[in-house]
């Protein structure tokens, strides 16, 4: 399969930027960089393989689980079915930890509820040098790459537990948490390639999409040292919730993310 074979496949399943994936796919399967597949010439094996990456592409499957890795925070965590690929939206958590807790030295207890592929955990270590956190997560195959890449890109300043978050014990300075937050009913109009291959269990928000930050609520006043904060995504349209359901906890702001949606909820426990 050529370049332009592959382009007008993907462009047909309704790819956006189907050229850019293509020549990514073709450089995945040579080893190279993306721009010197416009002068690499595959083999027969590698166009073959080329051809099979572009037919699971065009039938939706995520560019991360076709690869098996994604960068989070200019860190590349491996990631395949089973487990939520990260968002750059959710890097808007680290950046808000950092604002409010400028001391990169502090020697901070962090947990991060629901770790998924552990991105936010590994990312917020990588920054407090000092910390040392916990990563909550129940579900197996997400359990199996979050402790992959936290051994890898971390060590063993991240332990990662195959526990439910309700079992997590404080107390932590910082808990960070991107639970599932869409409503069920829109789950299956979402985009084929999170609807069709991501874990419902880290999309489905119950009826209202707030069913895990209920969950929340009760759990965090607990989990917080006093003077602790808790940095948690949430979805369009959900701000307007969060000052209620959080009433036991200070709301000291939600931050937008790059597109200018409120994306970060910052609660703080009185000191």
């Amino acid at each position: 399969m050529t370049l332009d074979e592959a382009t007008r496949n993907l462009a047909e399943a309704g790819i956006d930027n189907p050229r850019a994936e293509a020549r990514l796919l073709l450089a995945h399967v040579l080893g190279i960089t993306r721009d010197r597949t416009l002068t690499a010439t595959p083999t027969q094996a590698q166009a073959q393989d080329f051809a099979g990456l572009v037919m699971r592409r065009a039938a939706r499957e995520p560019f991360a689980y076709i690869t098996g890795a994604k960068e989070f925070w200019s860190l590349e965590f491996a990631v395949g079915p089973g487990v939520l690929v990260p968002r750059p939206d959710t890097e808007t958590l680290i950046e808000e930890a950092l604002r409010v807790v400028p001391d990169r030295t502090a020697p901070l207890r962090i947990a991060d509820l629901g770790t998924g592929s552990g991105a936010i955990l590994v990312a917020a270590l990588r920054e407090f040098p000092n910390a040392a956190g916990i990563g909550f997560e129940s579900a197996p195959q997400a359990f199996s790459y979050a402790t992959r890449n936290a051994q890898k890109l971390i060590g063993s300043r991240a332990h990662i537990l195959a526990d439910d978050w309700n079992t997590a014990a404080g107390p932590f300075d910082l808990v960070f948490s991107n639970p599932p937050y869409i409503p069920s009913a829109e789950i299956e109009s979402l985009d084929p390639d999170v609807a069709a291959f991501e874990p419902h269990a880290a999309l489905d928000g119950g009826p209202d999409g707030l069913a895990a930050y209920r969950n929340l609520a009760e759990l965090l006043p607990g989990l917080l040292a006093p003077g602790g904060h808790a940095l948690l995504e949430i979805g369009a349209g959900q701000a307007q919730s969060m000052a209620s359901l959080f009433a036991d906890l200070e709301l000291l702001g939600i931050a937008p993310d790059l597109a200018g949606i409120p994306r970060c909820v910052t609660l703080r426990k009185s000191p």
